[in-house]
């Protein structure tokens, strides 16, 4: 499958089926990506330092699609003196435009969308939880964790 948003409606390299609508392939196409997001990896994340120039750096991420947002929500635990957190909280209340990528050898996906940073101690430990599920590990304790929670807007990627 070549590189698909899913704003647009996957392209297939062959015809589908009659009996397959459109519909079907793009629930098809948001099934492999929920998928490959529920693997065990890492992704990058990519913020904008205050001179704009882009900051890039690992992370573990958990992405939920069906949770209420226009493709979902995606989160990463980290330390509040972080330059990633620091960067987000720069923008203020509205957040930060971030991008997310996950790759696997030809297999790969990106998620978009506006980051903004949670203290509250229900969000980050919502987030510990589903770090644990994703990573089968709980994060070490840290009194200076806090969550960037992102609310995915597009996605991209090919992972068929």
């Amino acid at each position: 499958m070549t590189s698909t948003e899913s704003q647009q409606q996957p392209q297939p390299q062959q015809p589908a089926p009659a009996s397959q609508t459109a519909s079907e392939s793009a629930s098809e196409t948001e099934t492999q990506l929920a998928d490959f997001w529920r693997e065990y990896r890492f992704a990058t994340l990519t913020t904008l330092r205050p001179d704009g120039t882009p900051h890039v750096v690992p992370v573990s991420v958990t992405y939920e699609p069906e949770v209420p947002a226009p493709l979902g929500t995606a989160r990463v635990v980290t330390r509040r003196g972080s330059r990633k957190a620091r960067n987000i909280a720069a923008a203020g209340e509205e957040g930060m435009r971030v991008a997310l990528c996950q790759v696997d050898r030809g297999r790969w996906s990106t998620l978009e969308g506006r980051a903004r940073i949670r203290e509250d101690a229900a969000s980050v430990a919502d987030a510990e939880r589903r770090y644990e599920e994703r990573y089968g590990r709980r994060p070490a304790p840290n009194p200076e964790r806090v969550l960037i929670e992102i609310t995915v807007e597009r996605t991209l990627g090919s992972v068929s």
